[in-house]
């Protein structure tokens, strides 16, 4: 048998996969997990639900209460009665806490979901470059999560300042509310991002969300206060310090303020960190 006929006998070898295969891959993964649809929608609503019970309620509250700021009653010792923020109220720290934990768990879910279920073998047989499957992953989880950030965060916004139409609320074409919305909606990818990271890294259920927890909102806790120039810059980099300060959620400016340039920062910061983080994790630890 010449070379040319034992050529033409043997299987023709796969074409390596391209990067929008990836991505197509990757896309049928997150929304193969009956856990993304009921994680992403009772977050959503319950961001959504948060706000408009605050908005309701302060506006049940300043129906009855006059137009103009008033002194206190005879007798009692206070400043007057302030004018009502309506802005703050689409952005509740609960409510958006809560997103971020959802969020992180969504991107957490996308990596250790394979590894609790073997996928991921069978994954890296296929695609033996996993720094291009967890790019491709990472670009699918910041694109689902900014259109659901973008969504919740518009809905929030015009639902609260509807039912607050009557005290002073705010129009979407105001620059502070469009920059609130823009940082509240980029808030989501970065929290699954960060969840990505924590789950490459963990690769447990349980672990990862008290991780997410940890990494999003004890820390900043544990790095308040304005005593020591060193702990609040720890603080002030922190994601839930930044969301802060573009959803303009903070009170006073204390002596080590967060500007809005350096909030974006650290936006980017922390993003471009967890998916180094996911793809080191995924490339020097065997599955």
């Amino acid at each position: 048998m010449t070379v040319t006929s034992m050529t033409a006998l043997m299987p023709a070898t796969a074409a390596p996969a391209r990067f929008r295969h990836l991505l197509a891959a990757e896309w049928i993964k997150i929304w193969s997990l009956r856990s993304t649809y009921w994680v992403l929608g009772a977050g959503s609503l319950s961001v959504i639900g948060i706000n408009a019970n605050s908005a309701y309620s302060n506006a049940d509250r300043l129906s009855g209460m006059p137009a103009e700021p008033s002194a206190p009653p005879p007798g009692m010792r206070g400043e007057p009665l302030m004018a009502f923020d309506a802005l703050h109220t689409a952005f509740l720290d609960p409510a958006w806490q809560i997103f971020m934990v959802v969020a992180c768990s969504v991107g957490a879910i996308a990596v250790f979901g394979e590894y609790t279920s073997g996928l991921i073998r069978t994954t890296l047989t296929a695609v033996p470059d996993r720094r291009a499957v967890i790019l491709a992953k990472a670009a699918v989880v910041t694109g689902v999560m900014t259109v659901l950030g973008a969504v919740v965060a518009t809905a929030t916004l015009l639902l609260t300042q509807y039912l607050l139409r009557d005290h002073g609320g705010v129009s979407l074409a105001d620059p502070e509310a469009l920059r609130a919305v823009a940082g509240s909606a980029l808030l989501a990818p970065l929290c699954a991002l960060v969840g990505m990271a924590i789950g490459a890294v963990v690769r447990h259920a349980a672990g990862a969300i008290v991780g997410a927890i940890l990494t999003l909102l004890l820390l900043p806790a544990l790095f308040q206060g304005e005593t020591y120039r060193w702990v609040a810059e720890i603080g002030n980099a922190m994601p839930l310090s930044a969301w802060e300060t573009l959803s303009g959620n903070h009170w006073g400016e204390g002596k080590y303020p967060v500007t809005v340039t350096e909030a974006w920062v650290v936006y980017a910061a922390w993003a471009v960190c967890a998916v180094l983080v996911a793809v080191e994790a995924v490339r020097r630890r065997d599955v």
